[in-house]
């Protein structure tokens, strides 16, 4: 197990590497906040809904990002492995300062997590698809034209304790690599890429939250220009059932 993770991060890294090289770029700096609660419930005992909702600001909190709900099903096998399909929904904020109307996005998406431990580090890894369409505006109105790109993502997180105090947080270090296709993707395939350092707590049983930085690298369609978000990141974690059985310790992973 431990080879395996060693494998997919000399794949990962590299690209995150070639996808920052040096060239020609026009970088926006930005600082944001992100906001959400993600909630798993179980309903029996290998199968759950899933929900959560994201806000997301530009300049701290000054201007609107993005809102974003997403639901769906979870089939959980074991304590160590879920899978999720279902439906999300963004509103996303113009990026023209003269513009107020916000652009639909809808989405199909389809995964599989694995929850898995190497000595004190637990590990989860995230393999995520996404069918997206974008709705494109003109002169700040709905054009009746949608972008659709298929994007697939990869996530791995460790988390590991910094003290053997239970009132202590853990740490947690994780990166996302997001990539699409489509046939308007021609200069970006490498749409983004995600690192997050924090800490986590658990509030009680069911309730848990994350806190931490988060950098958000993403690269635009003219495949030259760029956004650098550097983003102040507050998720909670909600893991309830509806039988009497004690909820499943599967988490829903966050993250838009």
């Amino acid at each position: 197990m431990k080879n395996n993770f060693i494998g997919i991060l000399l794949f990962v890294f590299p690209l995150i590497v070639f996808g920052q090289a040096d060239q020609k770029k026009e970088i926006n700096h930005q600082l944001q906040t992100w906001v959400s609660i993600n909630t798993v419930t179980k309903f029996a005992d290998h199968w759950g809904v899933i929900g959560d909702f994201h806000i997301r600001r530009n300049d701290f909190i000054s201007d609107p990002s993005f809102y974003f709900i997403r639901g769906g099903i979870s089939y959980i096998p074991n304590s160590n492995v879920s899978i999720n399909a279902g439906y999300a929904h963004m509103w996303l904020a113009p990026s023209n300062p003269d513009w107020s109307t916000f652009a639909d996005e809808n989405r199909i998406y389809q995964q599989a997590q694995l929850n898995s431990k190497v000595g004190n580090v637990s590990i989860l890894q995230r393999l995520r698809n996404e069918q997206r369409w974008q709705e494109k505006m003109v002169d700040d109105k709905p054009s009746g034209d949608w972008r659709f790109t298929n994007r697939i993502r990869y996530l791995v997180s460790f988390t590991f304790r910094i003290s053997d105090k239970k009132s202590w947080p853990s740490m947690v270090l994780s990166d996302e690599i997001l990539l699409h296709f489509g046939e308007e993707v021609v200069y970006n395939t490498m749409d983004q890429n995600r690192f997050f350092i924090g800490i986590k707590k658990n509030i009680n049983p069911k309730w848990s939250y994350d806190f931490g930085y988060m950098n958000v690298y993403q690269q635009k369609y003219s495949g030259y220009q760029y956004d650098m978000n550097h983003t102040i990141r507050l998720f909670f974690y909600l893991s309830t059932s509806i039988r009497k059985k004690a909820p499943s310790e599967i988490e829903n992973s966050g993250d838009e």
